[in-house]
């Protein structure tokens, strides 16, 4: 690990500003530590972003809620009013990894972080996201893998957040040069989509403030995963579902996947077909077909379709229990 400096920002203008002079953004540290550690990462500067203004907030309005991004995954997987009002948000905040990590791991962090392919981490291989010429993923051990990419690189999105977010139609607030810009969830991870040394679209001086989710009185959500272990592990696939629900029917449903493409997807057909249907066995299946009917698998990861499908079933299905 190289040295560097430590500095404390105290707004978000002067944290933009001395990230420029080659540093990394610190809040938890739990994914910048590991790329220390790997060689991944060797900034000049480390900018604690911990005490900036409003990036601790977790409230409401009449019309928004408002998460800062140094809200700690712990506080957002225990607030009871978040586990009334954004179960499906909750529920993805508490599986990330241990209690150790949900105390000190934020949601900035969380939606920032970036790729666990293990051939991006290995030290000693230069594969296309570190600037080589190969993925080495898609003729190697792809067992964890993207089922949908648009570039070279198959390396999936692993946020559990960007996932639960996506189905809320979240938006997220970002500190760029001197002023703060709003983006969607798909803007947010879209240059990881076409570009394979994308992790997500934010410039390396682009600091995540806070996510503004709209207050949907009959809004509910749901997010379910698979993992190989069921504490402290990656998800295999995730689900997010969110929509407004009478009975057992469903209006305005955003279904969105997680772990299977590197960015949070969703499919415009399948959310149009779920408009106005009862959730049912069959139409769950049908929605599950359409979500993935794009899907590509490569050589060790096709066990994720059987999956995926099952998730969406169940996950819709929590939408009217």
């Amino acid at each position: 690990m190289n040295a560097f400096a430590y500095v404390t920002a105290q707004t978000p203008e002067s944290a933009v500003q001395l990230v420029r002079q080659d540093g990394r953004f610190l809040a938890g540290g739990m994914d910048l530590l590991g790329e220390l550690k790997e060689s991944l990462a060797t900034p000049k500067t480390l900018v604690n972003v911990k005490a900036l203004p409003g990036t601790n907030d977790l409230r409401t309005t009449g019309t928004m809620w408002t998460i800062g991004a140094n809200v700690t995954l712990a506080m957002l997987a225990a607030n009871s009013e978040v586990r009334r009002a954004l179960p499906g948000l909750a529920t993805a905040a508490l599986e990330v990894g241990s209690p150790q990590i949900r105390n000190v791991g934020t949601v900035g962090g969380n939606l920032a972080q970036h790729s666990r392919c293990w051939y991006y981490r290995h030290r000693d291989i230069e594969c296309r996201k570190k600037g080589g010429t190969a993925c080495f993923a898609r003729q190697g051990e792809s067992k964890y893998h993207s089922l949908f990419t648009g570039s070279m690189c198959i390396s999936p999105l692993m946020s559990n957040l960007a996932i639960a977010f996506a189905a809320l139609d979240a938006r997220v607030v970002v500190q760029r040069g001197r002023k703060p810009e709003t983006l969607t969830l798909a803007d947010l991870y879209a240059s990881a989509w076409k570009t394979p040394a994308a992790h997500n679209s934010l410039r390396p001086d682009d600091l995540i403030l806070r996510v503004e989710v709209p207050i949907a009185s009959d809004r509910r959500s749901a997010y379910l995963q698979v993992a190989e272990k069921s504490d402290f592990d990656w998800a295999i696939v995730s689900c997010a579902a969110a929509a407004k629900v009478n009975g057992s029917t469903l209006r305005a449903t955003r279904l969105v996947l997680g772990a299977i493409a590197p960015i949070p997807w969703q499919a415009d057909a399948a959310n149009a077909f779920l408009e106005g249907k009862n959730v049912t066995t069959e139409t769950a299946e049908r929605a599950a077909d359409l979500l993935l009917r794009d899907a590509r698998p490569f050589g060790d990861n096709a066990y994720k379709l059987p999956i995926a499908k099952a998730l969406v079933r169940r996950t819709l299905m929590q939408l009217v229990v």
